[in-house]
């Protein structure tokens, strides 16, 4: 079990989990899960971590937000400061990621990282009954309905990707 499956069960939601098989050799995560699924690929979505400088309110001058798109989309950097009132915003270094989530990078879950982070997902999400995203681990993903995953993470919706 990951931290991600222990805080979705902790948190009595309904949710399904899906264990894939994973290719080493391949860095298409969000597409490879989206194939071994049998489903559309905008249902599957990819969780990333920026740092947002200048942030409105912010304790210190650098922040992490955690940003979940579609794995078929590219990140809005510009769309993301402004939907966390920052000046601007620049993606995590991968170790940085996943020094701050406890994850590997391709398996970053939105879910049962070591702390908290203010957390946006596209607006796209709306779309679905359910959509997939990280479990924990490469190979292994969720499926939730999307407003579980912005109450359970008190996120954001908004256009985050242009």
């Amino acid at each position: 079990m990951t931290p991600a499956i222990v805080a979705l069960t902790d948190a009595g939601v309904a949710f399904t989990v899906h264990e894939l098989g994973h290719e080493q050799s391949r860095r298409d995560y969000g597409t490879e899960a989206a194939e071994a699924l049998g489903v559309e690929r905008d249902r599957v979505f990819k969780t990333l971590l920026a740092d947002t400088h200048g942030r409105r309110g912010a304790s210190r001058p650098v922040d992490q937000v955690v940003a979940i798109v579609p794995v078929t989309v590219q990140l809005s950097l510009r769309h993301l400061a402004t939907a966390t009132g920052a000046k601007r915003a620049e993606m995590c270094a991968p170790d940085v990621a996943e020094r701050l989530t406890g994850y590997l990078v391709g398996g970053i879950s939105p879910f049962g990282q070591k702390r908290p982070l203010p957390t946006v997902i596209d607006e796209t999400c709306a779309l679905w009954d359910t959509i997939f995203v990280s479990g924990g681990r490469r190979g292994l993903d969720v499926e939730v309905a999307p407003q579980t995953l912005i109450d359970l993470l008190d996120a954001t919706v908004t256009d985050i990707v242009g």
